[in-house]
């Protein structure tokens, strides 16, 4: 599924406040990074945000979804990225709130990635 141009530029320009953003293909989707670090991303029409345990439980309450794809043996669900709870892509405000708690569930993920890659050395 590819991402949407034009809601990709939409996008860019919310998150402008934030800083400077990496960005890129991932997986014919379109891929949002802050330090080097993927915290959201494009699919369609629809983004997806990286979750943490509780910002998993606070878009689920608020009827988010996992991503999800057709693999060869059926529906597969990536429970990292949630899909912005409806309404907030065209509100700004609430958009930059869950970008900047995506980004430190990033960050947090990464860390904990990196340290146990260290461990296993």
């Amino acid at each position: 599924m590819s991402a949407n141009s034009e809601f990709v530029v939409y996008i860019s320009d919310l998150l402008d406040p934030i800083g400077p953003l990496g960005a890129g293909k991932f997986f014919g989707g379109h891929a949002f990074k802050s330090g080097g670090i993927q915290f959201a991303m494009i699919m369609g029409d629809t983004l997806y945000l990286r979750v943490d345990d509780d910002l998993r439980l606070d878009f689920e309450d608020l009827g988010s979804e996992a991503f999800s794809y057709q693999g060869s043996r059926g529906r597969v669900q990536v429970k990292s990225y949630y899909s912005l709870p409806d309404g907030d892509v065209d509100d700004q405000d609430a958009l930059l709130v869950w970008a900047r708690r995506s980004i430190l569930a990033a960050e947090k993920a990464h860390a904990k990635k990196s340290k146990k890659n260290k461990k296993k050395k």
